[in-house]
Formats: C-alpha cells, structure tokens, sequence
C-alpha cells in the first residue's frame, strides 16, 4: 500500500488544491522544454486535436516523472501529472510567451464562449490510469484599456489561454458550465475518482 504520490507539477494552485484535500503527495521537479537536459516539451503535434494533446501530454508528463523516480533512485510511488490546455475553434491556446501574446489570445477570447481542457493522469509502473475535465467558459466582451490593464498585472504569463480564472480574470467571466476547479488546473472530482484506482482515500 503507497503512503503517497508523486505531484509532478510546480504549480501553486494544484499543490494549493490538494493541501485543502489533505492529500498526502510529494513534490518532483521535471523541466519543460526543447533542450537537451529537458524532461517533457509540451509543444503541440501539427493539426493536433485539442483533447488529443492534453492528454498525451498529461501521460508524457506521467511517464517523465516515472523514469524521474527510476533515475534519481527515489521510493516508487505513482505519479500524478496533469495538463491544461484552452481551446477555441479547435486551436490551443497555451502560455503566451510575451505581452503580444497574451494580447492576441484576450481578444480572441473576448466575448466568446471557450473550453478549458484538463487532463489527469497516475502512473505507476506499468499501471496507468487518466481522466479528463472539460469546461466552457464565457468571457464578456473586452475593451482594450482592460486588455492592457489585465497584462500588465503579470497574470496572464504562465498560463493557458493567457487568464487565471482564480484571480483578477474573475471579474471578465459571465457563465460557467463544468468543472470550475478544472479551470484552475485540478479537477477535484476527476482526481479524487482517479486516486481511488490506486488506493488513497481523502476522507
């Protein structure tokens, strides 16, 4: 019986989550990229399908933390890795790299509706097990001072589709349907149901 997984993420939200879960995880640092030395790219496929590159790179992510552990000699344990990824007409929207970016994406998304795709997987050994959270999230429609303003409070960098619905992108945000804990980056329902298969209990 495992005491404990492995979260292979550094975001502070998904780590914020589960300490409210109580869950009993463990930290392992992977490195995204192109170089060498990297872990995981999380570069997406040409013409690949939304839902089809949050998953594979959720269980890339998975497989990466796994060898992590056969490398580093660490206690095996299953690894929860997780992905998130915006999507509107079919494209993916991932972390802008510069203010442009983020531009581009606001607009794009204001006054439309979107999906925000989060993928969780656990592996362990040769075990492995995953679900995915699918949202749609409709923001108002945005004037450009708020464009500008709501970037140059540095929220947008780092994340999906250029907003945290968390923090200051709440007030943009008319109507929800789904999984709001999936928007920030860990869906409680899916994870909780996921981490069952591999014999931990929150309560």
């Amino acid at each position: 019986m495992n005491k404990f997984f492995y979260l292979a993420s550094q975001s502070p939200r998904r780590k914020d989550i589960l300490d409210t879960l109580r869950a009993p995880y463990q930290l392992i640092n992977l490195v995204e990229g192109l170089n060498p030395n990297a872990d995981f790219d999380e570069t997406p496929l040409k013409n690949e399908d939304p839902v089809d590159y949050v998953k594979r790179t959720s269980l890339m992510k998975a497989n990466a933390g796994w060898k992590h552990l056969m490398d580093h000699d660490l206690e095996k344990a299953p690894v929860l890795a997780i992905d998130t990824t915006v999507t509107i007409d079919k494209n993916i929207l991932g972390k802008p790299s510069d203010a442009a970016q983020a531009r581009a994406m606001l607009q794009r998304l204001s006054g439309r509706e979107h999906q925000v795709l989060t993928a969780v997987t656990m592996k362990q050994a040769d075990i492995l097990a995953q679900e995915l959270s699918t949202t749609n999230v409709r923001i108002r429609k945005l004037k450009h001072h708020e464009i500008e303003a709501y970037i140059n409070t540095n929220e947008p960098f780092g994340k999906a589709g250029s907003y945290g619905i968390q923090g200051l992108a709440s007030i943009f945000i008319t109507h929800i349907a789904g999984n709001y804990s999936g928007v920030v980056g860990l869906p409680i329902y899916e994870t909780s149901e996921l981490i069952k298969k591999f014999g931990f209990s929150l309560l």
